[in-house]
């Protein structure tokens, strides 16, 4: 019988309801889901499950070694983890760049203080003094001043002068951070992508209060729904995303790409609203019961698993 494993951590409201309508979309193929259990793991184990969906292991690295393992067993895991890992935000504006998507001006700066167990020998191939006066140009001001990695708006400045730039730039320690062009936008809007096939589009107002920015007065008209789509879907699959949101900053018609990579999105019933809600338990949850049902019918062993082949999932 093929199971689900949800994976999650502090949420209350989308992994108990996800289980249910798995179980209840599931009944008649006897797909089934069941919060993981996860123990101390051999390097030899078992597969427990046939997918994981994973809401927690970007804050818990021994969910994530755990998670690789489980895909040497024939696990299909959403979001794949060697992505994840392989993942960060500067590479994956120059990426999605390339492959056509607007995205803002962005520059990589390296951190204020030297990382841990380094010393001046250590930066003999950088540059001094920083080209700061080339990037200020390049990127303008105002701009945002936010890490490389990492997410959940910590550590994010938006800057308006050379003065606010290096203010902020003192306190970010050891932090590597990117200076990005300010986008002036008159539409905001955050997109689920699941299955990098279903796109789910949100107005959405960053400048509300946290509880009221699914409350919007705008929407899409359907040149600019279309794009949005498309983009979606290319920036999901550029980046091997199964499970993802896309913000889009829109100026002048054309929807700006500014945060892309949310391996584990908000999906609180409290938070988005009934009607996102209800969109992505059963977008995700039909999307799971499908990847349970294919992952079961490959009846892979650990001896039998090529690990370059899990990276490219």
């Amino acid at each position: 019988m093929p199971t689900v494993g949800l994976l999650f951590g502090m949420e209350e409201t989308f992994p108990p309801a996800l289980k249910e309508r798995i179980n209840e979309l599931g009944a008649k193929s006897k797909v089934t889901a069941e919060f993981c259990e996860v123990d101390i793991w051999k390097m030899d184990e078992a597969k427990h499950y046939d997918a994981v969906l994973d809401r927690i292991s970007q804050d818990v690295p021994f969910y994530r070694a755990v998670l690789k393992n489980m895909m040497l067993s024939g696990t299909k895991v959403v979001n794949n983890p060697f992505w994840m890992d392989a993942d960060e935000k500067f590479f994956s504006y120059s990426v999605c760049a390339k492959a056509g998507i607007h995205v803002p001006k962005t520059a990589i700066v390296p951190s204020k203080n030297m990382p841990p167990e380094t010393s001046e020998k250590s930066f003999r191939n950088l540059k001094f003094p920083l080209s700061f006066e080339e990037i200020f140009e390049y990127i303008g001001f105002p701009a945002y001043f936010k890490p490389h990695a990492g997410g959940g708006w910590k550590s994010v400045y938006k800057i308006n002068s050379v003065e606010e730039f290096f203010a902020a730039y003192d306190e970010t320690a050891d932090l590597v951070m990117t200076l990005q062009e300010n986008v002036d936008f008159e539409e905001y809007y955050r997109c689920y992508c699941i299955g990098k096939s279903e796109v789910h589009i949100m107005p959405y107002e960053p400048r509300n209060p946290h509880h009221l920015r699914y409350q919007a007065s705008f929407a899409p008209n359907e040149k600019l729904k279309a794009k949005m789509e498309k983009d979606c879907l290319t920036i999901c699959e550029t980046l091997g995303y199964d499970f993802n949101t896309i913000e889009f900053a829109v100026k002048d018609g054309i929807p700006y790409a500014i945060d892309f990579t949310n391996p584990a999105p908000d999906a609180e019933k409290t938070s988005i609203g009934e009607e996102n809600f209800e969109w992505i338990l059963d977008t995700s949850a039909k999307f799971l019961i499908q990847c349970a049902k294919e992952s079961a019918k490959k009846k892979k062993t650990p001896k039998d698993q090529n690990w370059r082949e899990l990276i490219m999932q």
